[in-house]
């Protein structure tokens, strides 16, 4: 057996991740504008994950935490091989903009001027948008001392401005130009052809002698702070989880700064007044060599004119299980109902809610809340329905992270409507997604369940894959409700008939699912696990799949994110192989099959198997039995599983690798090939049970 660590770090693993996800926007063969989004998602993941796993590393170092993590590796080792990463990661985000994607995007017609390339004509009207859009808004802040720094709002742009000394004393006076939460990042400047702009910073940069009249300027720089949000809620110590969240994200404003972006081109003078100031150590800072905040680039991908520099429209596929004209109460109790998003429509989820909310049969609706969209029809519909004299309980998670105000926010708005609001379990974040509705019918009482991997955001899943089941099982619906009242009262959590929750079973139904396969090899039976989910980092569930992987279990997973299980090690986990799918579409659906002798054991999870999910949330593991649903998910794991295109096969080592495509096959791109088919199932509604959905195999291949 190696004698490398059993575990992979998991905060190198996520920078694995996000490097996947720049390799997309380096790839050429990627339209133009999805590699500029790629780029800007990179920016935007290494955002939180300064704000939240740097800044998680920097509390542990500061209070002199010394224990290893899995990997063998202390916080202060942690943070230093972190920063590392994040250095070296940075330097080639650059090169991709600069070297690579800003020359392409210049050809193409989508230029950046620089106030160097400005014309005339040109520089009236940037200084014309200046004066009328930017000088009445921005207020500099003079800075004396380090003492006087401004509190400035966190990953907001800002402006340092170094005036020449005042005559009585040879040192240097700064001052602070704070951009707040400025929407305007880009001025359109007109171009003869294509699309022009100039970042904001330049823009100020060419006119901040405006803001000090009579003042010699002797150097404008751009930067931008990261402050830390690893700030959690104290629950033992509070009787008012709301009020508690509101001190929670107003010290999140206040927190200690944990990473200092500023440009490359500013003096040692400048640098070392930010850097003592924020209180930084030199791997905290990150000189930039192009426009800070790359994630701000998302914006120009949406850019007129410019559709053959996009993807291909994948717009969401009305299920062909379904009929628009049909009550969706009727549709579901005939048989239960999979879809698979974004490649089938969101829409039967937000439709299910609206017809419950208008039917006088519906006498309640339980739902749990966890992320939802600005103007959310679902809030609308569950504030309708309690308007409507029906009984609404919403479990609102206050806790999910940087939605936490936006949470209150609609929270507060849902107590307006009538609808009985729960702020979560004490001690517990509640990630499960489910929604329960209870009708009136000839025969009795009927419930009807909604079960998911994603949130009730009709927004992103557009572009997150996940799972909804909706079902009236009988013992699926009287488990829901023990679920529910579990969570929402103080009753003890009764035996499930199905489903299993964290952190109550969930672990313990896993753990004895893989058992299960070992006992079936050890008897000469066949034994396969197949998983698809975000992340692996706990260490009981990874030591359990190296058991079952020594025992000859087949294990194959496919793993979005985080994954601190090493697999292909001979004596260790050899018979394990771990791959990555990053798209167009972001992976976030949880599935689990089990071969369990020849009786397929299919799962829907909220839950990601790391030891948050399993030990401190509240999740939901849900089977999926009824046999075209089940069919119609099995594909969907085997399929991606299948994928040859877009994903990557982890190594013993660490690294990433492209999958190595048969030559007896037809590539498999997972994404592509599941909107074809869902595409042609919905065209095809004479066939409706996807009995052509299996995945293409060459001759010989088999599910191990």
């Amino acid at each position: 057996m190696s004698a490398e660590p059993r575990f992979f770090n998991r905060e190198l693993s996520w920078l694995e991740f996000n490097q996947r996800v720049l390799d997309e926007a380096r790839n050429a063969a990627n339209p133009l504008l999805e590699r500029l989004k790629f780029l800007a998602i990179t920016a935007s993941n290494l955002d939180e994950f300064a704000s939240v796993r740097v800044g998680g590393l920097k509390l542990l170092c500061e209070r002199g935490a010394s224990r290893p993590d899995p990997s063998g590796m202390t916080p202060e080792q942690q943070l230093a091989a972190v920063c590392a990463r994040m250095h070296a990661f940075i330097v080639e985000q650059y090169r991709c903009l600069l070297d690579e994607l800003e020359p392409a995007l210049t050809e193409a017609g989508i230029r950046r001027l620089r106030p160097a390339d400005l014309s005339d004509r040109q520089r009236k009207i940037a200084e014309l948008v200046f004066e009328q859009e930017v000088f009445p808004i921005l207020t500099p802040i003079a800075v004396p001392t380090v003492a006087d720094f401004p509190p400035l709002i966190n990953q907001t742009f800002n402006v340092c401005v170094r005036l020449a000394p005042a005559p009585e004393t040879a040192e240097p006076r700064f001052a602070v130009i704070p951009f707040g939460r400025q929407r305007k990042r880009f001025i359109t400047v007109p171009v003869e052809q294509g699309y022009g702009y100039c970042p904001l910073e330049d823009l100020v940069g060419m006119s901040v002698q405006r803001f000090f009249p009579g003042e010699t300027i002797e150097e404008c720089i751009s930067f931008r702070i990261t402050r830390n949000a690893d700030l959690e809620l104290r629950e033992e110590l509070t009787s008012d989880i709301l009020e508690e969240m509101k001190e929670v994200l107003a010290a999140r404003k206040e927190s200690e700064c944990v990473r200092l972006e500023i440009s490359d081109a500013a003096s040692e003078a400048v640098r070392e007044f930010l850097q003592t100031a924020l209180e930084l150590d030199d791997d905290s800072v990150y000189a930039i060599p192009g426009p800070l905040d790359l994630a701000a680039f998302m914006r120009l991908t949406d850019s007129q004119g410019f559709d053959h520099l996009k993807f291909e429209p994948w717009p969401p596929i009305p299920s062909p299980q379904l009929d628009p004209a049909e009550s969706l109460f009727a549709a579901i109790a005939r048989r239960d109902v999979l879809l698979y998003h974004p490649y089938e429509s969101f829409e039967p989820i937000v439709r299910l809610l609206e017809e419950a909310a208008d039917d006088p049969e519906v006498l309640a609706i339980k739902q749990t809340l966890y992320r939802t969209s600005p103007r959310s029809p679902i809030i609308a519909a569950l504030k309708r329905a309690a308007q409507n004299g029906k009984y609404v309980t919403a479990l609102v998670e206050l806790k999910a992270r940087f939605d936490e105000a936006r949470n209150i926010e609609w929270a507060t708005d849902l107590e307006r409507s009538d609808v009985q609001v729960i702020y979560g379990v004490k001690g517990l974040k509640t990630h499960a997604k489910i929604c329960i509705i209870v009708r009136r019918e000839p025969t009795g009482i009927q419930r009807y369940v909604h079960f998911g991997t994603g949130n009730y955001n009709e927004i992103t899943s557009r572009f997150y894959t996940d799972a909804s089941l909706m079902t009236c099982d009988e013992e699926l619906g009287a488990d829901a409700t023990t679920f529910f009242n579990a969570i929402t009262g103080y009753s003890q959590p009764q035996r499930f008939r199905k489903l299993e929750a964290a952190p109550l079973g969930m672990r313990d139904k896993l753990l004895e699912m893989i058992e299960a396969e070992i006992i079936r090899k050890k008897h000469g039976q066949r034994a396969l696990i197949m998983a698809k989910f975000n992340a692996l980092s706990d260490e009981k569930m990874i030591e359990a799949l190296y058991a079952a992987s020594n025992e000859g279990v087949k294990i194959r997973l496919n793993i979005r994110g985080v994954c601190c299980l090493r697999p292909g090690v001979p004596g260790l986990s050899e018979n394990i192989t771990v791959t990555s799918v990053v798209d167009r579409f972001l992976e976030h659906s949880r599935i689990v099959y089990f071969h369990h002798g020849g009786d397929q054991r299919l799962f829907i999870s909220s839950a990601d198997w790391m030891s948050r999910n399993l030990d401190r949330r509240v999740e939901l593991l849900v089977p999926v039995e009824q046999p075209q649903a089940r069919d119609r998910l099995l594909a969907v794991l085997k399929t991606s599983l299948q994928d040859d295109v877009k994903a990557r096969r982890l190594l013993p080592d660490g690294r990433y690798e492209s999958v190595s495509r048969n030559p007896r096959s037809e590539p498999v791109r997972s994404q592509e090939a599941l909107y074809r088919r869902y595409r042609d199932a919905a065209e095809d509604r004479a066939r409706p049970e996807f009995t052509m959905f299996e995945p293409h195999r060459a001759p010989g291949q088999d599910d191990d």
